[in-house]
């Protein structure tokens, strides 16, 4: 049942693993070089989010970000998409600050299914895993094939490490605001 890619037996630095936990859950780890406070930062701060979600090689412009991380907010993400934006939005489930994130996703493609993000500071990094489940085999199935799933995350993990030296200072996340 698991697929693992670019992973060997430990998480290696700067690599992303995927795996398929099992018929409804798809499980993303990534080692980020940086504190779990600016990692964290970097994924509730719609400023600063939308600097480093969308995969540069996909071509796709996020046109906004709203993000209103609390239990009860909400947030949504407006994508150019031809021949009409497509939008993701969903509903904060549980927000413990540097620690963890829950959320609903109801997007285009597949609907229902819950991410739940942990951040674990270990020697100076900061170890993230990404869950989603699914409300069933076959709507993770149907969000393989979409292509709407996190996937392999490489590229929008290795230009998160990219822009966290750039927030290292009050004065880069004052800019990102």
């Amino acid at each position: 049942m698991t697929e693992a890619r670019n992973s060997g037996a430990s998480q290696a630095r700067g690599r992303s693993t995927v795996e398929r936990a099992s018929d409804r859950e798809k499980v993303v780890t990534r080692n980020i070089r940086g504190s779990v406070r600016l990692v964290f930062q970097a994924w509730t701060q719609a400023a600063v989010f939308q600097r480093w979600w969308v995969p540069q090689s996909l071509g796709m412009t996020l046109l906004s970000c709203e993000m209103d991380v609390r239990v009860g907010g909400t947030y949504r993400l407006v994508f150019k998409f031809d021949p009409e934006p497509l939008a993701f939005h969903g509903r904060y489930l549980e927000v413990t600050p540097n620690a963890r994130l829950v959320w609903t996703n109801e997007e285009a493609f597949v609907s229902g299914q819950i991410t739940t993000v942990t951040f674990e500071e270990q020697a100076g990094e900061t170890r993230v895993v990404v869950r989603e489940l699914y409300p069933s085999k076959e709507a993770l199935d149907a969000a393989i094939v979409s292509g709407s799933t996190s996937g392999d995350m490489q590229e929008t993990f290795d230009q998160l490490e990219a822009l966290l030296p750039t927030l290292g200072t009050s004065a880069g996340l004052e800019a990102a605001r």
